[in-house]
């Protein structure tokens, strides 16, 4: 839900700023952004917040008056989905196998099959990819991403920041750099988005799956706990496998 209000007494890049962080503070918001020119300001809400609400963050600062006026952005009907599981899930599907194929072709040029240099150009190879997508729309994944993710969620910037430590980690994977490190990274950063999808998915919450960014319209299910898991328990194999 995206409604838009009218808050008066912004004058500069700071009121702005300041607006949208006294809205993003309230429970149920996931974003609010707020267009100095027009006044208007759009607030992105998992749940319904009340203009009662929204007033008391504005209680300490009298300067900024919210307009008890709003739009809301047109509903879209939803229709059910009667794709097969493979329809929906064809992208990531591809995605997987191509990045399995290349991966594994690279082996044909060494004598015998090592299995921890396949795991590297495999992570490689997911990171790059899907951080790509993400780059598309930073703000629509960044959107998507706060509404299910739990250090998105709490931590300021994280969700813009995602796609590029994504980046990061598919170069450190597919240049071999300190890959302890970057696999102790991985285990724990793929850990705790595991965690946010899996409260989503059991609380049968009909998000979009924001991992191939907007791209792609993906519900969130038990396919993205795989996607997480797969990732965790193949860093932290090779860790063991490191540390060994």
């Amino acid at each position: 839900m995206t409604p838009t209000y009218h808050v008066s007494g912004m004058t500069c890049a700071s009121c702005k700023a300041k607006v949208e962080k006294l809205i993003t503070s309230l429970p149920g918001v996931v974003s609010a952004y707020a267009n100095l020119e027009t006044g208007d300001v759009e607030v992105n809400m998992i749940n319904h917040v009340s203009f009662e609400k929204l007033q008391e963050a504005f209680s300490e600062h009298p300067k900024y008056q919210l307009s008890a006026k709003m739009v809301l952005m047109p509903k879209v009907e939803e229709s059910e989905d009667t794709r097969s599981w493979v329809e929906i899930y064809k992208p990531i599907l591809l995605i997987f196998f191509f990045i399995t194929v290349v991966s594994l072709a690279i082996q044909l040029r060494l004598p015998a099959f090592n299995l921890l240099l396949w795991m590297n150009h495999f992570m490689a190879g997911f990171f790059l990819v899907f951080s790509f997508f993400k780059f598309l729309n930073l703000k629509e994944f960044a959107d998507s991403y706060k509404m299910y993710d739990l250090p998105a969620r709490y931590i300021p910037g994280y969700a813009f920041a995602y796609p590029f430590i994504e980046f990061g980690l598919g170069i450190l994977y597919l240049l071999n750099i300190e890959p302890l490190l970057t696999n102790s990274l991985t285990a724990v950063i793929m850990a705790l988005s595991l965690v946010g999808v899996v409260q989503s998915v059991m609380d049968k919450r009909k998000i979009k799956c924001a991992c191939l960014g907007a791209v792609f319209n993906l519900p969130m299910s038990t396919v993205t706990i795989i996607e997480d898991s797969l990732m965790v328990v193949m860093s932290i194999s090779m860790v063991f496998q490191l540390i060994v």
